[in-house]
């Protein structure tokens, strides 16, 4: 060691004589610092073979860690390479144990099965037009072939380019939503494609959560295993929420364009692409402009994608924004209204799209409604009526209009149907029906003069009296004292039965005062209750549902009103018919008159003015008008025939204009038959046939074509085969060769022998 140490050389470590010689790497005792116990003396220090060299380093001494890392801008594009793969193992794993996790948290896919779209109600007027449509959805579904081709177009082009080709899910799409909605600072584009969506919309909630995304796209890929794109698309168009409750491109296009899906253009597919976006905001009824500024980025779209052309973009462009009519707007949809509860009845609960036909008329609809809305403008107001009703039925009871108000979009409360007001006067012809049948006729004679019934003295409109008049001028002048007279002759009860045989079904109070109307009824139940006069003397039950039929075009309900009951002999419908026509020839309803056609009808006025009605018919229709106010506010002196007879007109001109006028049942050209006239063969004995003939189908009826008015026990006998009535006339104590009604009429009258005595209004008005 002295010798090397003297060279000065250096002395590279080495590891030689350790591995030649074999021996253990120990340390003797001269090797320890203090090697032996109480020494000092210091050797000379070994070169220790693991000392790295003291002058400089070679390369390949370095740090190992600096070896491998390489260092530079190279390294950290290797670190940061090495670390992304590390953690997209890791973040695969973890998103794959989320989708295991939410996966497991869902039913299994073997019970997985499209939700049932809501029932719609298809409901069509009688030439199949549609009046309406009533459900969740409001609208019926299509088929994708059976829409107009821009429709899907347009979806696809503004909502899902790739559609046809993607899987499910569009990763492109969904990179450019990202980029997009990163770039903007906010959200202006979605990632979702439509199959997302529909999935979303059929078995999820709109909650933005991780679990029901990831859920989201489990059942996009489970649609696009199933069903084809094709199914897909028609499934989304007939279920998304296009805004103002219309679900799906029907329901939408009949709310804000008022026509079928089948047939909207260019500018209008794409507006209502457009609305997906945002359907509230977007609304052409609510925002226009807005509407109309997302059409054209549609039609853009569709432009990028080749569905269309630059001509057919400025043509559409060129094209008036679309102005969407108001919702639901119109009367069409008191009947709609009025379907619905009638087939909720008919069919219980509707569990399937279902077409119903009605039996209305939709240009009658639309005149009922102008007549109501011309009065009312021209003199509602300075009259104080704010509101009208109006039905009107066909000789079977078909309804054909009915109008519940005076605007349905700020009322959907149907008054004609579901109103229960007092008919006033207009209720006097069953009281005449019930003294017809009692053996009275038209030429019968009471006199007018002050009637005191217990405590109850009715009163004529005009406060005055004409003194002795024939039955025929009292209904036509609707004297208030001859119809008191006539309900205590027959009794209140038979009157309430005529009514009720008629078809007046609301219950009423067998009184003296029904001679006036004080019991409430509907104007629909009230019309009905005429038509039995019109037709012959059949009931004419009101119906509005003709036929309800499934997707399939299976029945499942038609009417069965073609074999109704008679509920009026031809014999009493003739002479009332007769007695009805005077009424507006020559009483209350001359402004009821109608060119070149027989009519008859009655009208109506409630105490102090608070409502005015008139009903009335011709051959063809029977139809009843109501005006007044909600709140039962009295109208200034407006009574039936003023008002109601003008809005009766109108609409019945309106209703008859094309048609061959034809007389009234029992009446000849010239108006009634003659008092006593026998006739030469039996009367028709089905409403098949007095309907045909009424309604034109066969030849006009004569006065020979029916029987005879009935004769009183005041008037010669009749020569008719034919009885009066199908009750049996209330006999009455005589006086003077004729019955004599339980009331004072003119003064004291004399003492009758088996007379009840009448002491108080309530026992009148209880019918004691």
């Amino acid at each position: 060691m002295a010798a090397s140490g003297k060279s000065g050389q250096r002395v590279e470590p080495s590891f030689g004589d350790f591995h030649e010689s074999g021996d253990d790497l120990r340390l003797d005792a001269s090797d320890r610092i203090n090697g032996t116990k109480g020494g000092s003396a210091k050797k000379p220090k070994k070169s220790d073979p693991f000392e790295p060299p003291k002058r400089g380093r070679s390369r390949k001494a370095q740090p190992l860690r600096e070896q491998r890392s390489g260092g530079g801008i190279t390294g950290f594009i290797r670190s940061c390479f090495y670390w992304c793969i590390v953690l997209g193992i890791w973040g695969g794993i973890g998103v794959t144990g989320l989708v295991l996790y939410y996966a497991a948290r869902m039913p299994s896919a073997s019970t997985w099965t499209i939700p049932e779209r809501p029932p719609n109600l298809k409901i069509v007027s009688v030439d199949g037009t549609v009046l309406a449509n009533r459900g969740t959805t409001g609208g019926e579904a299509l088929a994708l072939e059976d829409m107009s081709p821009y429709l899907p177009q347009a979806v696809v082009a503004i909502e899902d380019r790739r559609f046809y080709s993607h899987f499910g899910i569009d990763p492109l799409g969904l990179a450019r939503a990202i980029f997009t909605n990163i770039t903007s600072g906010r959200t202006v584009q979605g990632g979702s494609t439509l199959t997302q969506q529909l999935a979303k919309n059929l078995f999820l909630s709109p909650d933005r959560t991780l679990e029901r995304k990831i859920q989201e796209v489990l059942l996009s890929f489970w649609l696009e295993q199933k069903y084809t794109k094709d199914q897909i698309l028609a499934m989304y168009l007939n279920r998304v929420y296009f805004g103002s409750n219309a679900y799906g491109v029907e329901a939408a296009s009949r709310r804000y364009f008022n026509k079928s899906a089948r047939d909207v253009n260019l500018g209008e597919a794409a507006l209502l692409a457009g609305l997906l976006k945002a359907p509230s905001r977007l609304s052409p009824a609510r925002d226009p402009q807005a509407a109309e500024e997302r059409a054209q980025v549609v039609l853009q779209s569709m432009r990028d994608v080749g569905f269309i052309n630059e001509d057919e973009i400025k043509t559409a462009m060129s094209q008036p924004p679309t102005k969407a009519k108001r919702f639901w707007s119109g009367a069409e949809h008191y009947a709609a209204d009025m379907v619905l509860e009638e087939v909720r009845m008919l069919v219980g609960d509707v569990k399937q799209d279902l077409v119903v036909d009605t039996t209305i008329d939709l240009d009658l609809e639309k005149e009922a409604e102008k007549s109501l809305s011309d009065v009312l403008k021209s003199e509602g107001k300075k009259l104080g009526a704010s509101q009208a009703a109006l039905a009107s039925i066909d000789g079977t009871g078909a309804i054909r209009a009915i109008v519940g108000g005076a605007d349905y979009t700020q009322s959907q409360f149907n008054r004609a149907s579901r109103a229960k007001r007092q008919p006033g006067s207009a209720f006097k012809p069953f009281v005449y029906i019930a003294a017809l049948e009692s053996g009275l006729t038209p030429n019968s004679v009471r006199n007018d003069a002050p009637v005191k019934i217990g405590k109850w003295t009715p009163e004529n409109y005009d406060q005055k009296y004409r003194g002795e008049v024939t039955l025929a001028t009292a209904i036509a002048n609707s004297l208030n004292t001859i119809a008191a007279q006539l309900v205590m002759e027959v009794g209140p009860e038979r009157v309430t039965q005529v009514a009720h045989r008629m078809g007046i079904e609301s219950d009423l109070q067998a009184n003296a005062s029904i001679a006036l109307g004080t019991s409430e009824v509907s104007l629909l139940e009230l019309t009905a209750a005429y038509a039995p006069m019109m037709n012959g003397g059949f009931k004419a039950t009101p119906h509005i549902v003709k036929r309800i039929t499934d997707p399939d075009g299976k029945v499942l309900y038609e009417n069965k009103y073609d074999n109704p009951p008679r509920v009026l002999s031809e014999a009493i419908a003739a002479t009332m018919n007769s007695m009805l026509v005077g009424v507006i020839n020559e009483g209350t309803g001359k402004a009821a008159r109608l060119k070149g056609w027989q009519a008859a009808g009655k009208s109506g006025t409630t105490q102090s003015f608070r409502d005015a009605l008139f009903v009335g018919y011709t051959s063809t229709l029977t139809t009843g008008v109501w005006f007044g106010n909600d709140d039962g506010t009295s109208m200034k002196k407006v009574t039936g025939g003023g008002l109601p007879a003008k809005a009766w007109k109108e609409f019945m001109t309106a209703a008859h204009k094309g048609l061959t006028p034809s007389p009234l049942f029992g009446l000849g050209a010239y108006g009634a038959p003659e008092i006593g006239q026998p006739m030469a063969e039996a009367p028709p004995k089905s409403i098949g046939d007095i309907i045909s003939n009424a309604l034109g189908g066969g030849p006009a009826p004569t006065p020979q074509d029916y029987p005879a008015a009935p004769v009183g026990p005041d008037q010669t006998a009749s020569t008719s085969p034919y009885p009066p009535a199908d009750i049996p006339a209330q006999q009455f104590p005589q006086q003077n060769g004729g019955p004599v009604p339980p009331a004072d009429v003119g003064g004291n009258p004399p003492q009758r022998q088996g007379a009840p005595k009448q002491t108080t209004l309530f026992d009148v008005l209880m019918g004691n």
